[in-house]
């Protein structure tokens, strides 16, 4: 039976998140699974994978790189090219047919990547030229990532319009939206955390020439598809991928201000404490970050119902992220709703290899749902 107490079924409810309507408040999170095949098009499974969770309010596909330059991990997909387009629309028909909403995360990961995943001679780019303590997926399995080299400031101006040109390509391939990568120590955070960023240039130095790229960007993309359409993530005291910034709350109540500048914008999608672990990490004032933004907000990490429903009924939230969960839980809305088990996914096919551990999860039983 559904929920009859009101503050849990708020989580069932409608929402809008800028120009997207949603029919619950349940949001898939981003997943990388490594499956794209040849051409960095996403695998035609996909376009079961994302279907059969197609009753979340809103999917954010999987982070899908905005360049040959943008890759990071072994077989992820782009959205830069003609063949990619195309096998994302599959994608994109099939959630809208099944009567879903889907967004796709714009990506590029800067420092956190391999010369072997590389166009031949290139190395990875970051905001200055500090190789990352940690490791990428590669075909030889996860090793340490390469040294990069620091974007020349006659570089970003292309990069803009990198980004705009990979929302404009999702909106041709079917998408309701896009969602900016600015999260777990990717290209946007590294250029936000003084860890990262030794410039000295206009992208540099201060919060408010560290949080200019993100800005930009996101000006960029919103100009080009809407801002009711542009959503962006951050993850402010995440250590993912060597994030590391010396005063966090103040470099992030300064980034979601100018965000909030940006009038309009979707969502502002906030990763609570370290990504996929503690959300008590470092201590941070979410409630301040959430004072500086007037649009929807989704919160994510370690969410379950409870939380996710207190997270609605006190206006911490218009809407909740789940990942992990989604995995091996087709149908997590259902499960969520009937107070259902949930299925635990198997670690070792997370990353590659086909259906098995991708599509081939099953749904809750509807006698069992009651």
């Amino acid at each position: 039976m559904a929920d009859s107490n009101a503050s849990a079924t708020l989580l069932f409810s409608p929402t809008r998140l800028g120009d997207i309507a949603l029919a619950n408040r349940v949001v898939m999170a981003p997943l990388t699974r490594d499956r794209a095949i040849e051409g960095r098009v996403p695998t035609p499974l996909a376009i079961d994978y994302y279907t059969q969770r197609a009753s979340a309010g809103l999917i954010i596909a999987e982070a899908t790189q905005i360049n040959p330059l943008g890759q990071g991990y072994l077989d992820t997909p782009g959205i830069y090219s003609a063949g990619q387009i195309s096998g994302w629309k599959a994608v994109t028909d099939a959630v809208h047919a099944a009567g879903g909403k889907i967004v796709l995360q714009l990506w590029h990961v800067g420092r956190i990547s391999h010369v072997s995943l590389l166009p031949e001679g290139e190395v990875p780019v970051a905001p200055s030229a500090i190789r990352a303590n940690s490791k990428t997926f590669t075909a030889n399995g996860m090793e340490d990532v390469s040294a990069p080299r620091a974007l020349g400031l006659d570089e970003i101006p292309q990069l803009i319009a990198d980004y705009r040109s990979a929302a404009r390509n999702a909106i041709d391939a079917g998408f309701d939206g896009v969602e900016v990568h600015a999260a777990n120590g990717y290209l946007i955070d590294q250029f936000l955390r003084d860890g990262s960023n030794h410039r000295t240039d206009a992208y540099g130095g201060s919060i408010e020439h560290r949080t200019r790229l993100l800005t930009e960007v996101v000006q960029a993309v919103a100009d080009e598809i809407g801002a009711g359409r542009t959503g962006v993530r951050l993850s402010p005291v995440t250590p993912a991928n060597d994030a590391r910034d010396s005063d966090p709350q103040p470099l992030f109540e300064r980034a979601v201000k100018r965000l909030d500048d940006i009038v309009g914008l979707a969502f502002i999608h906030v990763i609570e404490g370290a990504t996929g672990g503690p959300r008590d990490n470092i201590a941070f004032d979410y409630a301040a970050l959430r004072a500086k933004f007037h649009g929807p907000w989704i919160v994510n990490n370690g969410y379950d119902k409870a939380m996710a429903t207190a997270a609605l009924s006190t206006g911490q939230a218009d809407a909740v992220a789940f990942g992990r969960p989604f995995i091996a839980n087709p149908d997590l809305v259902a499960r969520l709703r009937h107070d259902a088990p949930l299925a635990q996914f198997d670690q070792n096919t997370l990353y590659g290899g086909g259906a098995r551990g991708y599509t081939d999860y099953p749904a809750l039983d509807a006698h069992t749902a009651g």
